[in-house]
């Protein structure tokens, strides 16, 4: 038999992720009777926690609507989990603010055991990514809820928006969803004051005011694939196209999808993209195994024989000679 301080505690969990169990489904649970499991709520509310029990056919036992409980339970997988969401959050620039998340990281540390918070800081201060850490301005918490509450709720809200341009405008949107993109949150939907569709990003919103319009998004409308079309269409230098004479799947795998597009053709696999700089398009096309065709711009066969002359300059070099 456990302990009654244990049951006490199992109980306590119980309500915080079950909202509603009987007390005959909490005393099966813990393994006892319901006489004894209305003597741990009235024990709990001693404590002040503030335990609800609701009569009838569908009531049950719940805490308290906004109760938040100080003491963390957690398993060792799921404050491994959490641990490394905060870290991974932080490295990608996905939180809101830095000190948020190392706010919180440092919360749940100071309530785990002894036990687990030392391989835990082990793990967060070892713990490398293959990625680069992003840097970027992180949008408030307060616009960032309402407007996946928004989206949801198929309702419209208000913005102040501040362009690239730093011009500040105010109109309404039909949030269609919420995208984090390559470090940087943005917000697609229908712009009612340009009647189009548009992105914004959301470290750019300054508030965000509820509509009383409601709205419904088109159907199979998906706001990855067309923010990442969006950007793909940005002003860069250099429009590329070039036939790629390999498969289309295994093509698609090596390259990234969101700077490029890729059509199966006859001949081969065109590849349409936009670039500020071509050295880096001639780096991605020489990693390739498949043999291509340039179709332009002609800029890039001179980048490619740059790079060539690089390759071969580096065969040749010697032990202990300086590159020129």
């Amino acid at each position: 038999m456990s302990h009654p301080l244990t049951r006490v505690l199992t109980l306590l969990e119980l309500l915080q992720s079950n909202a509603g169990l009987t007390g005959t489904e909490l005393a099966d649970r813990l393994d006892t009777d319901v006489r004894t499991v209305r003597r741990y709520v009235a024990l709990l509310r001693d404590l002040g926690i503030p335990v609800e029990a609701e009569r009838g056919r569908h009531g049950g036992y719940r805490l308290a609507r906004g109760y938040r409980m100080p003491p963390l339970v957690l398993t060792n997988d799921e404050a491994l989990a959490v641990v490394l969401g905060l870290l991974a959050a932080e490295r990608l620039g996905m939180g809101t603010t830095v000190l948020a998340g190392a706010g919180a990281r440092a919360k749940i540390e100071r309530v785990l055991p002894q036990a687990l918070r030392e391989p835990l800081a082990a793990m967060r201060e070892t713990l490398s990514f293959t990625a680069n850490a992003v840097s970027a301005q992180a949008p408030g918490s307060g616009v960032l809820l309402a407007l996946a509450q928004a989206s949801r709720g198929r309702t419209t809200v208000g913005i102040k928006y501040l362009s690239w341009r730093q011009a500040q405008t105010e109109r309404d949107i039909d949030p269609y969803g919420v995208v984090f993109h390559t470090g940087r949150w943005y917000l697609v939907g229908h712009d009612r004051l340009r009647d189009d569709l548009r992105t914004f990003r959301i470290d750019r919103i300054a508030s965000v005011t509820p509509r009383p319009q409601t709205f419904a998004a088109p159907d199979g409308f998906d706001p990855v694939a067309h923010l990442t079309a969006t950007l793909a269409q940005g002003p860069y230098r250099w429009q590329v196209e070039v036939t790629i004479h390999g498969p289309l799947d295994e093509i698609a795998r090596r390259l990234p999808s969101t700077a490029i597009t890729l059509t199966d053709q006859p001949t081969g696999v065109l590849l349409q993209a936009r670039a500020e700089r071509l050295d880096g398009m001639a780096h991605l096309l020489a990693s390739l195994e498949w043999p291509f065709t340039i179709h332009g711009p002609d800029e890039l066969r001179q980048a490619l024989r740059d790079l060539a002359g690089q390759l071969a300059a580096a065969a040749e070099r010697q032990p202990g000679a300086l590159p020129r």
